[in-house]
């Protein structure tokens, strides 16, 4: 739940350290501008809001790990809320009201994901989980879109190292393969998730795994 805290707080301050032309940059979030990955981060910090706030007492389903469902299937745009999202970030216009929104309700979500009972089960998504693995589920999610959102802005902040190296791990064990020791937990999640093509000496050192990229979380 720290590493939560720690990756939402430094998403959240490389959002706002942003100058206002960064928004319409493309992010590393395939058809997305900066503009539209911000505004998604709001959606889930709305989620995280909803989620810690819908109690369950059934039976645990998933964990931190099994969250997450794998496909190689990349997304294809055409899903209603992807679609929604790009027209609702457009209709902020200036950038400073995303900013301020995303900090509003994320700030929230930080408060929330605080004062959360770790062991507490809560419900989302047809799945009831403990907090604790929901908040570190998100773990994840916060450090993929990090590196989305300074994929073409070399000046902006990049994710804690902490939240790469844990990310790396939860990858590796939701694919249920391990990369090479000589890949960086950058390279690997950019190259693992389809964010980035590996070289052709990084597909030699894949091997066979090459052939089973990317996997696609969702």
């Amino acid at each position: 739940m720290d590493l939560f805290s720690r990756t939402w707080a430094a998403l959240r301050a490389a959002v706002a350290a942003l100058p206002d032309a960064d928004f319409a940059k493309p992010s590393g979030c395939r058809g997305w501008l900066v503009r539209d990955l911000v505004c998604h981060l709001v959606i889930d910090a709305q989620d995280v809001l909803i989620t810690l706030v819908t109690p369950s007492s059934a039976a645990l389903t998933h964990d931190a790990i099994t969250y997450w469902a794998v496909s190689d299937e990349p997304p294809t745009g055409d899903d209603p809320l992807d679609a929604l999202i790009v027209r609702l970030a457009a209709a902020y216009e200036d950038p400073a009201l995303l900013k301020f929104h995303l900090e509003d309700v994320g700030a929230a979500a930080g408060r929330a994901a605080d004062l959360a009972d770790p062991g507490m089960r809560v419900s989302t998504q047809d799945m009831v989980l403990t907090a604790g693995d929901y908040l570190s589920a998100y773990v994840l999610e916060w450090t993929l879109h990090h590196l989305d959102l300074v994929a073409h802005l070399p000046s902006a902040a990049p994710p804690p190292a902490e939240g790469l190296a844990r990310t790396r791990q939860m990858l590796e064990t939701i694919a249920g393969t391990t990369f090479p020791p000589s890949f960086s937990d950058e390279d690997v999640l950019l190259v693992a998730t389809g964010r980035r093509a590996p070289t052709e000496a990084e597909a030699a050192e894949l091997g066979d795994l090459a052939a089973r990229l990317p996997f696609v979380l969702g």
